[in-house]
């Protein structure tokens, strides 16, 4: 059985505590703290496995823990680290966050491995606290928490060209003609019970991939037949190749199939409506006289205004196929080269900061400091270098009150704010 989606319980390890302990040696009367660190709680990390196409796995493994951080020692030893947990995925991969549905990260194209879930930081143990006014520090630190959530995973092939069509019209018969596929063919409705990928190769050209996607029907969108499970995988694809039954061998009519699977696109991804396509009349090898040429006529007279192309062919005998191919390819040179990639939309809003302190401090002439546990947790899951995390920093700063204190200790435009590691100037 094909598995292109899975729902998962993840958790990376908590950090290991800070130890208290006194130093009790002969000759040493008074001896001072000596509590060791707590080691650092093991990340999850997803990473791309060239060699697994499926996720079917994750239907019988639906937890995945990292180690925790074992707990400081006392003479100082430090606690051992927890060990990192790679969780292997397919290519194409997307991870969602599974209560809202947001892109926690794509595995695709260049994202081959990353850290989804932070291990929790060691605790300091009480050595750290000592202090000429306080020789006996009986504290020490508690590890950070591990992070924990559900994500479902979803396989969306990786694929230059998107091939969909009525069931039965020939897909699978095209696709393995023009590439390197072996898909199952039968003259039976939803034979293709997954999507099947090939390379086309196009001499002259560096070819391109191609992916059918399992036979779609009316309704598929709304979850009617099999198709409705496949559509995801059209998402990543730049042109896409409608196959329609022009001779019409089911009865069915070409043009009222072609409106039918489009409305069925647009109804599951409204972007979908913006990609290009072509025609792929199929089945012309069945045509009798006039009647191809009035097919033809009246398909292309209902789409090509639209700019979509007709081609006429025959995936059994080939006609017309390789016109269509370089077609095709020359629409992919045209189109912008840069892989179609989900981005992240799960942000650390959805943490609870309600209850972790922060500080808002002038520590010199026109510079301010910001700093404390909720500051140091948003800074470590916030990515400032894309929009929508630039977008998130800014909403986390006004929603907690941090421009509000900084406005009220006096600062001004042009003014520095540290907050660890980033700095930056203030202007409203």
């Amino acid at each position: 059985m094909f598995a292109d989606s899975a729902k998962i319980y993840i958790r990376s390890g908590k950090g290991g505590d800070g130890h208290v302990s006194f130093r009790r040696e002969i000759f040493v009367p008074a001896g001072g703290p000596d509590g060791g660190d707590g080691g650092r709680g093991g990340d999850l990390i997803f990473e791309v496995d060239e060699g697994i196409n499926t996720l079917n796995e994750f239907r019988h493994i639906r937890k995945y823990c990292a180690e925790d951080g074992q707990n400081g020692g006392k003479r100082n030893c430090h606690g051992s680290d927890g060990s990192d947990l790679v969780v292997k995925v397919p290519p194409g991969t997307v991870v969602k966050e599974a209560e809202t549905g947001k892109v926690i990260t794509d595995m695709s194209h260049d994202n081959k491995r990353e850290v989804v879930l932070k291990g929790g930081r060691g605790g300091k143990g009480n050595q750290h606290y000592a202090t000429p006014t306080m020789q006996v520090p009986k504290y020490a630190q508690p590890g950070k928490p591990a992070r924990e959530m559900h994500v479902i995973l979803e396989l969306k092939v990786i694929a230059d060209v998107g091939l969909v069509g009525f069931p039965n019209v020939g897909k699978s018969t095209f696709l393995s003609r023009v590439t390197n596929a072996k898909p199952k063919i039968a003259n039976y409705h939803f034979t293709t019970l997954n999507p099947n990928l090939g390379v086309v190769d196009l001499e002259g050209t560096d070819g391109f991939v191609i992916a059918d996607i399992p036979g779609l029907i009316e309704g598929a969108s709304e979850g009617v037949g099999l198709g409705h499970e496949f559509l995801k995988h059209i998402e990543r694809t730049k042109v896409i190749i409608h196959m329609v039954d022009a001779a019409s061998t089911e009865g069915r009519d070409p043009i009222d199939d072609i409106k039918k699977i489009n409305s069925e696109l647009v109804a599951y991804n409204p972007e979908l409506a913006n990609r290009p396509q072509v025609i792929a009349a199929n089945k012309i090898d069945v045509f009798y006289g006039e009647y191809e040429e009035t097919t033809m006529e009246l398909l292309r007279e209902e789409f090509e205004p639209m700019g979509i192309k007709v081609f006429p062919i025959s995936a059994v005998s080939g006609k017309g196929v390789k016109e269509l191919l370089y077609h095709v390819h020359d629409m992919l040179s045209k189109l912008d080269s840069t892989p179609i990639v989900f981005e992240r939309e799960y942000f650390p809003e959805e943490v609870d900061y309600a209850n972790e302190p922060y500080t808002v401090e002038k520590t010199g002439d026109h510079e301010f400091t910001v700093e404390g546990p909720r500051i140091e947790r948003m800074l470590g899951y916030t990515n400032l270098d894309s929009e929508k995390g630039f977008e998130f920093f800014q909403r986390f700063l006004k929603e907690n009150n941090i421009l509000d204190e900084l406005e009220a200790l006096g600062i001004e435009e042009g003014d520095t704010v540290k907050m660890y590691e980033l700095q930056f100037d203030y202007y409203k």
